[in-house]
């Protein structure tokens, strides 16, 4: 796909799915924030409720509206054939996804989304990744809190340890903050889905170039305390080691041996115990159809936190890094995680694919290896922190 190609399309982005909880607050961002003589658009499979959000934004008579459904692909089709990026909120994406990679990989469309789904990401790999590197698309899963901070946050501490080393990084994530109907739906249909997930990895394993002269790791671990963060480390098996770890396959800085690992940090070990007991209660019960269905019915897709409580809400990422004789604790932080900081994330991650000078890359590819210090940039402008600690 050439560069003429795409700068001929009507649309530099295209935002699907902008009438959901995360979607409209990324929308306002995008209206808020884009820079001048950005041509972009909503999408959804509701005209009207596109027409009256576009309405309630600012500068809104200058947005675009296209209508596409996920269940009629040729409308997915024509709406990558008007736009250059294309960023969607519509998930579960194990059930409504692939359609819009697919047609984004074969039009050469850049593809972003907010994924926690480790088996969407591998099974769009297996997929879709090679007709991707044929057109020049690039598909960029999890720009929302899954991944973005852990993946620049790891990023941005390789950085600041010497080259040509073996490194370890580890991860200390602590987050106050409320989630959506959305998240809930996405996180118990991957419970669900345990085994297929463990399928699709062994797949995309099958399919991935091997990487010869360097080795890179992101295990488990185990419960334990952990006195360079101040608080007991509990495992995170969710999506974030697994981007991380990509972007360490994809990028020789990250030395010849690396290693990370993710954890939950918590300060209190009856309250660790806790949390730890209530994820496995909510895992088995969503194997049973039914207590699945009733534990949906708690939150459904569309609804989320007030801005109240939005506003009260933070999130914190420490990372030490160590390699070289050195070690350094480094950090990401912002507000609400979830939406408001996610919004931001998603949104700056499209203008980058959109507008900056990034590295030539194509195919299914991670935020730190497609946009690094460009999108790391952006987000400290837009008020998310990536700091050095300390250094020893």
């Amino acid at each position: 796909m050439s560069g003429s190609d795409r700068t001929s399309r009507p649309y530099d982005l295209v935002l699907f799915g902008a009438t959901g909880f995360v979607g409209a607050l990324t929308a306002r961002y995008l209206a808020e924030h884009a820079p001048r003589g950005l041509r972009w658009a909503v999408a959804g499979r509701d005209e009207p409720r596109l027409e009256r959000l576009r309405e309630s934004l600012p500068g809104g008579e200058g947005i675009g509206v296209l209508r596409a459904d996920v269940g009629e692909p040729a409308t997915l089709r024509t709406l990558t054939g008007h736009a250059r990026v294309v960023a969607t909120t519509v998930g579960p994406y194990m059930l409504h996804g692939e359609e819009l990679v697919a047609a984004c990989a074969d039009s050469g469309t850049d593809y972003l989304d907010l994924t926690g789904e480790p088996e969407f990401v591998d099974l769009m790999y297996v997929r879709h990744d090679a007709r991707a590197r044929e057109t020049g698309a690039r598909l960029v899963h999890a720009c929302g809190f899954d991944s973005v901070p852990h993946d620049l946050g790891v990023y941005f501490t390789v950085r600041q340890l010497p080259e040509g080393v073996p490194l370890t990084v580890d991860g200390y994530v602590t987050v106050d903050a409320a989630f959506s109907g959305g998240t809930l739906a996405s996180a118990l249909n991957q419970l669900a889905r345990a085994g297929r997930m463990r399928a699709a990895a062994r797949e995309r394993a099958r399919h991935e170039p091997r990487l010869p002269g360097r080795r890179v790791t992101a295990p488990l671990g185990v419960p334990r305390f952990a006195p360079e963060a101040g608080a007991w480390a509990l495992p995170l098996p969710t999506i974030d080691p697994q981007v991380v770890r990509r972007s360490a396959r994809a990028l020789e800085r990250y030395g010849p041996d690396f290693r990370y690992r993710h954890h939950a940090a918590v300060r209190h070990l009856p309250v660790a115990l806790g949390g730890a007991a209530a994820v496995g209660a909510v895992a088995v019960a969503a194997q049973l159809p039914p207590v699945r269905r009733r534990l949906s019915d708690l939150l459904r897709p569309g609804d989320g936190p007030s801005p109240e409580k939005r506003a009260k809400s933070w999130f914190r990422v420490r990372f030490v890094g160590e390699g070289g004789g050195e070690r350094v604790y480094t950090e990401v932080a912002g507000g609400d995680p979830g939406y408001d900081e996610t919004a931001k994330m998603f949104a700056e991650a499209a203008l980058c694919l959109a507008f900056d000078e990034l590295p030539p890359t194509a195919g299914q590819v991670t935020t730190a290896e497609a946009m690094g210090d460009a999108l790391t940039e952006r987000l400290r402008t837009a008020g998310i922190t990536f700091r050095v600690a300390a250094r020893r």
